[in-house]
């Protein structure tokens, strides 16, 4: 009765209303092999004090990840200064709620305005939003905002994205007209090459670079030929900290880019909460998903900020909005503009040199034993393929047995590729664990 206020006698009457004899025929629908024919597997009530004990015993059977890692595909390990933990438990901050109201929200309005100007500055576009909620979501959006824009419906997207982001993209856009389009990439360069698919029915070429091998794509010859037959250029980002080295999309001809954060400053937490990166083309601010954050003037000029073009379900007819986005990452997306600050355009870029240098010296190190190769010639940033003299899963089971986590096998994702690994190597990766990762794997 305390959670379910209506009595028996209230809920036969419903039930009766609508010719049920019993509540479990509400659900007869439900194949019987997926129902749950028992009770759940849970403990009688607990004092406070029991409840504390077991979930003490619980936790104390977590082990700490004190392994040299050297695990990447999408999240990754960077140093992130203390400043950045520091201010954003700030209790403004840490408790804030959604800025619909500008006049008592200025400072949360103001990190968002920010952190969308320090995402142009890094992408090379020319707008920003506030944010997303992680990468996936972010590419999947995408889609869906260069079908509003060209018209069209098909996508073709490498396979040298995520497998994950590709995952979600499809679930994201299932019951809508978008016809994806997955393309291989070359087998020798590790690059996408194979661009019959585009034509005059594209929306959008999407890729990612670095890609999911770590390899970095030819963006420019990949935007001319999307271009070439009208369709949208659109680049994935997952390792954030490559923009303090590579060229930015947005120079390299991108139209849309999107990606994940997690790189500046935000902890790996299991996988999430992390944020989500949009960026564009000012010409297509108003096809933009979720919130965008801008500067206005009163009639004495004095500055303020307030979100702007939210064209969202709750602010617009249903057909008319570019997203259900009603949100942003807003405690996340203030980490993430806290490092870029701190550590600066120097600080970024010094930081991006000891990835793909200390990325380097692993990859000649493992090239160089007996029996293991580097199966693509595309040049690299921080993560890279290796193939092994035998199944990549016995390799990573026999390092992990060595006290090394030596990253993943890519057979989880791709099929035929069962010798092959991928290595991540991030400047938290000391030289002494590069070599002992070397060791293991010898």
């Amino acid at each position: 009765m305390r959670y379910i206020p209506n009595s028996p006698e209230e809920r036969a009457e419903m039930l009766d209303s609508i010719g049920l004899s019993n509540a479990s025929e509400l659900f007869r629908s439900i194949p019987s092999d997926v129902q749950l024919n028992r009770k759940l597997k849970i403990t009688d009530p607990l004092a406070e004090p029991e409840v504390i004990a077991a979930m003490e015993e619980m936790a104390a059977r977590n082990t700490a990840a004190t392994k040299p890692s050297f695990l990447g595909a999408g999240v990754y390990s960077h140093f992130s200064p203390t400043i950045v933990d520091h201010l954003i438990q700030r209790s403004e901050f840490f408790t804030s709620y959604t800025p619909y109201q500008p006049e008592i929200s200025q400072g949360t309005l103001q990190y968002i305005f920010e952190f969308q100007t320090l995402i142009c500055q890094l992408t090379g576009m020319e707008v920003a939003n506030a944010s997303m909620y992680d990468g996936s979501t972010a590419m999947a959006e995408a889609y869906l905002m260069a079908q509003r824009v060209t018209r069209r419906n098909k996508i073709v997207v490498a396979t040298s994205v995520h497998p994950e982001y590709r995952e979600v993209a499809r679930t994201y856009t299932r019951h809508g007209d978008a016809e994806i389009v997955e393309v291989a990439f070359d087998e020798s360069t590790g690059r996408l090459s194979d661009l019959s698919a585009l034509d005059d029915k594209t929306a959008a070429l999407v890729v990612q670079s670095p890609n999911f091998f770590g390899c970095v794509e030819d963006l420019k010859a990949l935007a001319d030929a999307a271009h070439a037959v009208g369709a949208l250029f659109v680049v994935v980002v997952t390792e954030g900290i490559s923009f303090g080295l590579l060229k930015s999309p947005g120079s390299c001809g991108a139209d849309i880019v999107v990606g994940e954060g997690q790189s500046f400053g935000i902890p790996m937490s299991f996988g999430g909460p992390h944020v989500g990166l949009f960026a564009t083309q000012d010409k297509y601010v108003r096809n933009m998903p979720g919130r965008l954050c801008g500067i206005a003037y009163d009639k004495n000029g004095n500055r303020g900020f307030t979100l702007t073009l939210s064209t969202r379900e709750q602010h617009i007819r249903r057909e008319k909005a570019t997203s259900n986005i009603c949100t942003n990452q807003g405690l996340i997306a203030l980490a993430a503009t806290i490092y870029m600050e701190a550590m600066g355009r120097k600080g970024l870029q010094e930081v991006a040199e000891q990835n793909a240098q200390k990325a380097a010296y692993a990859k000649q190190q493992i090239a160089g034993l007996e029996g293991y190769s580097i199966p693509f010639s595309a040049p690299t940033f921080n993560e890279f393929v290796v193939r092994g003299p035998r199944a990549a899963s016995e390799v990573l089971e026999s390092a992990r047995s060595a006290g090394v986590i030596g990253g993943l096998a890519l057979s989880k994702y791709y099929s035929g590729r069962e010798n092959e690994f991928l290595v991540c190597v991030t400047e938290t990766s000391s030289k002494a664990n590069i070599d002992k990762l070397v060791a293991a794997l010898n």
